[in-house]
């Protein structure tokens, strides 16, 4: 008969346990490795680029450009001034009425300057809970039959001899007893692994980043 005991401790728990844990920490690895590449590759020009004069410009942030209309001077509504006019002997004194036209708001096309790494969410992906559930099910049968098969075999004869008489009785017995027995044993393992992930916050090192990107804006004329 199998021991539940025994068998559980025949597993090996350091790989059942370790290994989900090695997956884990290899995910985590690979998170942050994309994240530094996303970072990289979508923030800021790769080594070699050039810019259309001629310049070097691997490393440096890419920035998205925003053309808008910036208000110089307000507009100014028509307004109407009268001029006093001093009276003569031979006529009375009547103001002199004249308007002042409007005056159109004056605007100028801005260009503004964003590092794209201020505009897009960046993936900060952590592990912050790993639930690891192991069943294992051990079920042990015994089994035992047994069979007995008892035969009794009688053979009469009687011979008749008159004055006198005769008789003769043959009897056989046969006894035969077998016994079987057995046993199974069935396991059953069963592991779910439950991993929840959230965005992490943001290192400083990044939030230093962006705050320096953010300082960064252009606003000027465009050309």
């Amino acid at each position: 008969m199998a021991n539940p005991g025994t068998e559980l401790a025949a597993l090996d728990f350091g790989s059942l346990i370790g290994g989900p844990l090695t997956a884990v920490i290899t995910a985590q690895a690979m998170a942050a490795q994309s994240t530094a590449s996303f970072i990289k590759d979508v923030g800021f020009y790769q080594k070699g680029q050039t810019n259309p004069d001629g310049e070097e410009i691997g490393g440096t942030p890419i920035y998205v450009d925003f053309k808008y209309p910036k208000e110089i001077s307000p507009y100014q509504p028509a307004i109407a001034k009268v001029d006093a006019v001093a009276a003569t002997a031979s006529t009375p004194a009547v103001p002199a009425v004249s308007a002042v036209p409007a005056v159109p708001a004056v605007y100028q096309v801005m260009q503004f300057s964003v590092p794209i790494l201020t505009m897009l969410p960046i993936p900060f992906i952590k592990v912050d809970i790993i639930t690891i559930d192991f069943n294992a099910k051990i079920t042990s049968m015994e089994t035992q039959t047994r069979s007995a098969d008892l035969s009794v075999g009688v053979d009469l004869q009687v011979k008749q001899r008159w004055p006198g008489g005769s008789a003769k009785l043959n009897v056989s017995v046969a006894y035969k007893k077998s016994t079987s027995s057995g046993a199974s044993v069935e396991r059953t393992y069963s592991m779910a692994i439950h991993v929840q992930a959230s965005q992490d916050e943001m290192p400083a090192g990044m939030e230093k980043l962006l705050g320096i990107l953010e300082g960064a804006m252009i606003s000027k004329p465009a050309a």
